[in-house]
């Protein structure tokens, strides 16, 4: 696939970071008298949206106010709780193939995280040096379509690639007249995809043999 910048999503693409997130939250919602609602398996359907669409559907009955509150509080203990553990959750093959594919290629990563989020991954993974650029709904406020406008813009990508996990993600690459590679080993399903992987490794093959 012929590419001169390849876009990455995180979770469920990158890593699983679920487990750890879940008990975070939990902590907050204890916080907050209410009770321990997160679990991995639910944070997998929920992660790729926006933050503010996550606190909706997770907490519909709460007030706007303290709905956003005690999202922030979840923020801050998952950056808490993922600061102190090891983090490795990494899916097979990422790191050394991220860190393969950014010496031929610029790698970039586009999320709907919150601010910080990006940064602590590429510390936790040790692939901060193989990374461009990144952008993401919390330094933006803009959904994932205008945020992978906005970085291959920015940074002059004339045939940019997205991998994600969801078919969020296909709905966000469609928007911004990306091609999509689906990581299918992720959390999600993909209605349509340019190609798709079964493993990370799969995407040096797929992305080198044709590059720019």
């Amino acid at each position: 696939m012929k590419t001169d910048g390849i876009i990455l999503d995180i979770d469920g693409t990158i890593w699983d970071s679920t487990e750890i997130v879940a008990g975070a939250w939990n902590r907050a919602m204890r916080e907050f008298g209410l009770p321990e609602i997160v679990t991995a398996e639910k944070l997998k359907g929920l992660f790729g949206k926006p933050m503010n669409i996550i606190a909706q559907i997770l907490l519909p009955d709460l007030e706007e106010e303290t709905r956003d509150e005690l999202m922030r509080k979840c923020c801050v203990y998952e950056h808490e709780a993922l600061m102190a553990d090891p983090c490795r959750i990494a899916f097979p093959g990422v790191v050394e193939s991220i860190r393969l594919l950014s010496e031929k290629i610029p790698v970039y990563i586009v999320s709907n995280c919150q601010k910080g989020y990006i940064e602590l991954v590429m510390e936790k993974t040790g692939i901060t040096d193989c990374i461009t650029d990144h952008e993401c709904y919390g330094e933006t406020l803009k959904g994932k379509a205008e945020n992978i406008r906005l970085l291959s813009e920015r940074n002059n990508i004339e045939y940019p690639v997205y991998v994600g996990d969801t078919d969020g993600d296909r709905e966000a690459c469609e928007e911004a007249g990306v091609r999509f590679i689906h990581a299918a080993y992720g959390f999600g399903r993909a209605e349509r995809a340019d190609a798709r992987i079964s493993s990370f490794c799969e995407l040096v093959p797929l992305t080198l043999e044709g590059e720019v």
